[in-house]
């Protein structure tokens, strides 16, 4: 028996939601990546705030990781593990050092735009297939993530 066999969902939704949500794992772990080399090399006044804030963001962002791949195990696929398979995925794309706190934030509400953009979409077709725990699972996500964009506008204001 497997955990899918219990849900009661529609399996062809299910099967598209699963391969959405790979995407978005691609998505999470270019971005996961990203923010710990924001973390490691940002400079300036601001060093100990932001170096502080990167930290607690990619913390957050292996949550989300887990939780993704969680799903996606929940709904019978199998999550991908290898990075060459998320740099062919995501939209978000690796970053070489960067060390202003200002082009970082840029570069955040870049990724936040993304990340909010495919979640919006898996929580449409979540929604439309009665999956209630990926559709909750998105909303959760957007809505933290909107306040990320919220305070980096703000910072940068």
């Amino acid at each position: 028996m497997k955990t899918k066999d219990y849900l009661q969902l529609d399996s062809k939704t299910t099967e598209k939601v699963a391969h959405e949500l790979q995407t978005l794992l691609a998505d999470l772990q270019v971005y996961y990546a990203n923010l710990r080399g924001f973390h490691w090399n940002v400079k300036g006044q601001e060093f100990f705030n932001l170096h502080a804030k990167y930290e607690e963001m990619y913390d957050d962002a292996a949550d989300k990781v887990d939780q993704v791949a969680e799903r996606i195990l929940m709904l019978g696929g199998v999550p991908e593990h290898n990075y060459s398979e998320y740099l062919k995925k995501s939209a978000i794309k690796e970053t070489g050092v960067v060390s202003d706190g200002k082009e970082i934030a840029n570069l955040l509400l870049s990724y936040l735009k993304e990340l909010i953009g495919q979640e919006r979409k898996i929580l449409e077709t979540a929604s439309e297939g009665n999956d209630e725990g990926t559709a909750n699972l998105m909303s959760d996500m957007i809505l933290e993530q909107e306040k990320m964009v919220w305070m980096l506008t703000a910072y940068l204001s």
